[in-house]
């Protein structure tokens, strides 16, 4: 058992190091942001999250990958990327959550680019996009084709409220494998970490490949082939 003390980038490094290792990961949260771990319904105060790793059980969780990499929450192309690249180190630690506010705010104006989206082999879309996301599980992907700020205030509100389907600029589907080609290089980031700008991303999912540890009395699965066990 490792036991990871960092948020959603220090996580996702150790992950994606141990996929299919016989090893499981007990997370201690502290970083900006820890989406993981409020998902599985992991205590943020340090003794109990030592408590979970001690104690809890170890569930078995999906990853994607992305190119490769593993990631336990989301992977994501174009506007959030962009997000979180210009929210460094530095100002995260100055003010906090704030900064993806700050840098997200900078961005909604960010220029879209030519995409092609392939589903599990066939062509799912085809035109301009100003952001892709991918989430773990069964694969979800979701593609933004908002322009503008208010374009994007209009689907912003429709994914509060749960009605992304109801929004002109958003496109949601299911997957197992999703083949990803823009025009120019696009920055990308796995679980809130920035990667390198990629013209190409190729997502997957990973069902059961990494053991999390868990509350005895966790919140439902966060994937498709979770199964508790001692």
């Amino acid at each position: 058992m490792i036991f990871v003390w960092g948020g959603n980038g220090t996580v996702q490094r150790c992950i994606d190091a141990l996929v299919g290792r016989a090893a499981a990961i007990a997370i201690l949260p502290a970083g900006t942001a820890n989406l993981l771990v409020t998902n599985l319904g992991v205590p943020t105060y340090l003794v109990e999250a030592v408590r979970v790793g001690l104690r809890g059980h170890r569930r078995p969780i999906d990853t994607g990958s992305a190119n490769g990499e593993h990631f336990a929450v989301m992977a994501g192309a174009g506007f959030d990327a962009l997000m979180i690249r210009d929210a460094d180190g530095g100002m995260k630690d100055r003010i906090g959550r704030a900064a993806y506010v700050w840098t997200g705010a900078k961005n909604l104006a960010a220029s879209r680019g030519k995409a092609t989206v392939d589903v599990d082999g066939q062509r799912f879309f085809k035109g301009l996009v100003s952001c892709v996301l991918a989430g773990n599980g069964v694969l979800e992907l979701g593609i933004v084709t908002a322009k503008n700020p208010v374009q994007w205030i209009r689907t912003l509100g429709r994914v509060a409220v749960g009605k992304t389907d109801k929004s002109p600029f958003a496109q949601t589907t299911r997957g197992k494998k999703f083949k990803i080609c823009f025009d120019r290089p696009f920055a990308y980031e796995l679980d809130g970490g920035a990667r390198p700008s990629t013209k190409r991303l190729r997502i997957r999912v990973h069902p059961s490949s990494i053991l999390i540890c868990v509350p005895a009395r966790a919140k439902p699965e966060i994937s498709s082939g979770a199964v508790d066990q001692n």
